[in-house]
């Protein structure tokens, strides 16, 4: 009899988990939309492709869009043990490595973008222009890029040849074959993280500054840049927890399956899916010139249908 109960109760769990799952995906399909139609609003009007918080903006967008369809993938594979050879693994993991860090170093960018456009008026123009912004997106690859090479180097020179066509399910901990990597890899994303968190805090500190000494629609544009940067600090923070939720969901495979599993599930909704949905409210929604091109876009596109 208990024998029975168990399986049932069992059977209930696993359905219920199946459940969740596709609640996951239908909110993956809503958020990836809603990245899509702001992308396409994006490229719709000329000062946005010309406007360093607006191409920044898009940056991370492109990228929460990326991410979105990469851990989206590997979660449902992960889910239902679906495993792939190493090799395939590494060459999906660099993409996600990288984009993984590219969101909040770009929120970064445009914390300081906001700095400068409020503190340092006069010289917006010319440090803000298109073609730093260029060089600005190329900066932001180049040092997204260093935590996944130094992942990458460290499983290289410790993994044998013979590991690279084992199947696996693809996981950040197939390429922690030693425990000094994960401290190497700790050691790396923590110093990051403090680097942009001290960015933020500092163009917290002098916005708030000029907020208080300024007055009229000065006053309220430092207040409305300053609403900006604590949103950027909360969406870094968001960040910050998603980096160590693989080393969590490592620790926790070895003890329980089904744990993890649950856990794994939760951080994608939790740390996935919430700060991907956070960049839209901030640049899309709030922000007054965007919002009225959402608009005309949309009844565009009632007209042509």
């Amino acid at each position: 009899m208990s024998n029975n109960s168990s399986l049932v109760g069992g059977k209930v769990i696993l359905l219920h988990y199946r459940e969740i799952i596709i609640v996951v995906q239908v909110l993956f399909v809503i958020f990836l939309c809603i990245n899509s139609l702001l992308i396409m609003t994006f490229f719709k009007k000329e000062c946005f492709y010309t406007t360093t918080r607006y191409i920044l903006f898009a940056v991370t967008l492109l990228s929460d869009s990326l991410m979105l369809v990469m851990s989206d993938i590997l979660l449902i594979l992960a889910e239902f043990g679906f495993p792939m050879q190493v090799w395939m693994c590494v060459i999906i993991s660099v993409v996600v490595f990288v984009y993984n860090i590219v969101t909040p170093v770009t929120l970064t960018a445009m914390t300081l973008e906001r700095y400068v456009a409020i503190c340092m008026p006069l010289r917006h123009a010319e440090l803000c222009s298109t073609r730093s912004t260029m060089h600005c997106i190329l900066i932001i690859h180049g040092l997204s890029s260093v935590p996944c090479i130094v992942i990458l180097s460290t499983f290289f020179a410790s993994a044998s040849f013979s590991l690279y066509k084992q199947p696996m399910i693809c996981a950040i901990k197939i390429f922690m074959l030693y425990r000094w990597q994960d401290h190497v890899i700790s050691a790396v994303q923590e110093f990051y993280f403090l680097i942009m968190v001290i960015i933020i805090l500092f163009s917290y500190v002098k916005i708030m500054k000029v907020a208080k000494a300024a007055s009229g629609e000065d006053k309220k544009s430092s207040w409305k840049g300053l609403r900006t940067v604590i949103l950027h600090g909360f969406q870094l923070l968001l960040c910050l927890i998603q980096l160590w939720t693989p080393f969590i969901e490592s620790t926790l495979l070895r003890f329980d399956l089904m744990l993890f599993a649950h856990v794994r599930l939760s951080n994608f909704i939790l740390f996935g899916l919430t700060p991907k949905c956070l960049s839209p409210l901030i640049y899309g929604l709030r922000d007054e010139t965007f919002s009225q091109a959402l608009k005309n876009f949309f009844g565009l596109y009632k007209r042509n249908i």
